[in-house]
């Protein structure tokens, strides 16, 4: 895979685990609400919902996981959790703030992510980055959650940029399978938490050690 016109036109990143170091926050959290309200994990349950949409993992732990709760109920917990951690703590990954603004530097960037709006926007308030990130997308507002290309397809929509024109800078397998879905070109960080499964990093035309390494990524894959 490789960007077919020479330098992207636009870079469009996940958050929880590209740039926020949340994925076991999120299971943490999920994890604590399930076993509060009457639920039991599952094996399993954790790579299920990675990329899910608010409503899909919601309804997941109240269908499968048996929490005693609505499913709204449950979103509101949870996202009011993380939300407190943002503010107290943003778990922002050292040195994402740094990469976006040098990368929104020279590209329109927009984030795709699965996390409702109200933590992107805590996300862009932690780090400043509101003046940079051009266009936002959740999950929450599109048909599907990852692996569906949807907010991929959304989020490059709003920066007027087709999405084969696009890098997508991904961590988790449902994400590397919804970034390539797109259309677009994909760069793999892959999560040290929840590593991806070697078939959807092969959907990568990159794969970096850390989001520092995405300006050189960039560079060499508009020279291919």
């Amino acid at each position: 895979m490789a960007v077919s016109s020479g330098e992207p036109r636009a870079i469009l990143f996940d958050l929880d685990g590209v740039l926020a170091d949340s994925e076991h926050l999120w299971d943490r959290i999920r994890r604590e609400v399930t076993h509060e309200f009457g639920g039991r994990w599952a094996e399993g349950a954790t790579e299920a919902m990675m990329g899910m949409s608010t409503p899909e993992w919601s309804e997941y732990l109240v269908k499968e996981l048996g929490v005693q709760l609505s499913p709204e109920r449950v979103a509101e917990t949870v996202i009011d959790r993380m939300s407190r951690r943002y503010e107290t703590e943003p778990p922002v990954i050292p040195g994402a703030a740094e990469t976006v603004r040098e990368v929104g530097g020279r590209f329109p960037t927009a984030i795709a992510s699965s996390a409702p709006p109200r933590i992107i926007r805590a996300f862009l308030d932690a780090t400043e980055l509101g003046d940079v990130v051009r266009h936002t997308v959740s999950s929450e507002q599109t048909r599907a959650g990852k692996p569906a290309p949807d907010v991929y397809l959304r989020a490059a929509e709003g920066l007027e940029v087709p999405a084969e024109e696009c890098v997508a800078v991904e961590d988790s397998s449902n994400g590397l399978r919804a970034a390539a879905a797109s259309g677009a070109t994909v760069v793999a960080v892959p999560n040290p938490h929840f590593p991806p499964a070697e078939d959807a990093l092969e959907l990568a035309a990159a794969r970096l050690a850390g989001i520092g390494e995405l300006p050189r990524a960039l560079a060499e894959l508009s020279e291919r």
